[in-house]
């Protein structure tokens, strides 16, 4: 797997980025949901009835759960963390409309040890800093689990978006770095594919799989 260490700006991190975006909603969300989960175990308690007693034990779990979505999920989506684990995958502009602008991005879903299995996936996005939005703009990211469920069944990974560097880092030396650590053959492949982005944004798996014989030759494992 191909990373790429860069020390995370957190402060720019915290304005653009729309990974931290998503994670701080579900945690107000998780809070919300055990503020009301946690009252409705305790009327259920008050109302002293065998059956509400037992929907009392169901209303718990599910407090201590919200609960530990909200505490836990700071620490396994910190942003380091998630540059760090993250591979480094080509991505580039594919169009550009009101809410922002699409990115296509090229990534290996197999999981570790296993021969590598390419998809084009797609990520709109609102903000993209040190980048022009205009198609075939080059765009280093590195990918993210979309689900953060446990490892799915067989030879593939669960589901995955793209984080662009630059959500990370101010430094346009540090963007160029990351570009210059993906292939041409890499960033040529999807330049030839533009065309391909409204296809993968209408899949219902959000991906569309490459074949391996079409591939070129560097990409076959």
């Amino acid at each position: 797997m191909r990373r790429f260490e860069f020390a995370v700006d957190r402060e720019h991190a915290r304005a653009v980025n729309e990974v931290l975006a998503a994670i701080r909603r579900l945690r107000i969300l998780a809070f919300a949901a055990a503020i009301v989960l946690g009252l409705g175990t305790a009327g259920l308690i008050w109302l002293q009835h065998p059956y509400s007693f037992l929907l009392a034990v169901a209303f718990a779990l599910g407090t201590i759960t919200a609960l530990f979505v909200a505490v836990w999920t700071p620490y396994r989506s910190r942003i380091e963390k998630l540059y760090a684990e993250g591979e480094l995958v080509p991505a580039v502009v594919s169009g550009k409309h009101a809410r922002g602008v699409t990115l296509l991005a090229l990534v290996n879903i197999a999981k570790p040890g296993c021969d590598p299995t390419y998809a084009l996936i797609t990520r709109v996005v609102r903000a993209l800093p040190g980048h022009r939005q205009w198609p075939g703009e080059q765009v280093p990211a590195v990918t993210v689990r979309a689900d953060r469920a446990p490892s799915s069944v067989g030879d593939l990974r669960q589901s995955v978006t793209a984080m662009p560097i630059a959500w990370g880092t101010r430094d346009p030396g540090v963007i160029s770095r990351a570009r210059a650590a993906i292939s041409d053959v890499e960033w040529k492949l999807l330049a030839d594919n533009l065309d391909l982005a409204e296809k993968v944004r209408r899949a219902d798996s959000k991906r569309l799989l490459l074949d391996p014989q079409q591939l070129p030759g560097e990409l076959r494992g």
